[in-house]
């Protein structure tokens, strides 16, 4: 059976849409070709030229991974945070009909879990909620509008030894309050999350499924960029 590989993940863009407390990106091209062939590279007829890119941003920017450092003083960075809880055997719980700055629950994360036909047994946890998709073109949205996770709902992951867990948009809590209670309860479990991954509707009805979400190993980093994957047995 052939493997699929879905992308779960934005593209990095400059000025891209960012979380309401951080900065956007900077990127930018730094040497190009055209300019780069000044430099009297390579051989006559055969010149070698080459182009290079300025990254300027934070560590929390487009599909990320927070880790435990993010909320915890006293947390691991994410270049000391074990490899295997970024990647393992996954779920995708359909909650499409959870909408803008909507609750999810612990209900909700019941019966999604019954809709999937896999019982949650330290599963990575995706949430679909839709958000993506049905803001897609509007910046403003997409960083004020997001769903969050109520404190019911991150205990229901917890209990069922889920340590990581991941939505779309760029926070598991709702950004029309400034108390992230969701933040402050993974921090006080010792779990944590992926935030702003996209395209979870096609994990919907497949079952359990591979995810890997590696980060960038920043030395005492409180989170990285991740290039999200779900590998499907289609």
């Amino acid at each position: 059976m052939a493997r699929r590989i879905v992308d779960l993940s934005l593209t990095i863009e400059d000025n891209m849409p960012a979380h309401k407390l951080f900065q956007s990106p900077i990127y930018l091209k730094a040497l190009s070709h055209e300019a780069t062939a000044s430099f009297g590279m390579g051989v006559p007829g055969d010149p070698m030229t080459f182009q290079t890119n300025y990254i300027g941003m934070l560590d929390h920017v487009g599909t990320h991974v927070d880790a435990f450092l993010h909320v915890n003083p006293k947390g691991a960075p994410v270049d000391e945070m074990p490899l295997d809880l970024f990647m393992g055997k996954s779920v995708c719980l359909d909650l499409r009909h959870i909408g803008n700055l909507e609750d999810i629950t612990e209900d909700d994360m019941e019966a999604a879990q019954e809709k999937a036909g896999v019982k949650v047994d330290g599963h990575i946890v995706l949430l679909c909620t839709g958000f993506h998709q049905r803001n897609l073109g509007d910046s403003k949205a997409l960083v004020w509008g997001n769903p969050g996770l109520t404190t019911g709902a991150t205990q229901w992951l917890f209990d069922r030894g889920s340590k990581m867990h991941g939505v779309e948009g760029p926070s598991t809590d709702k950004p029309s309050d400034n108390i992230f209670a969701q933040h402050r309860m993974c921090r006080d479990l010792g779990i944590s999350h992926f935030e702003w991954l996209v395209n979870l509707e096609e994990l919907l009805g497949k079952g359990e499924y591979e995810f890997i979400g590696l980060p960038i190993k920043f030395k005492g980093g409180s989170g990285s960029p991740v290039r999200a994957v779900a590998l499907l047995d289609d």
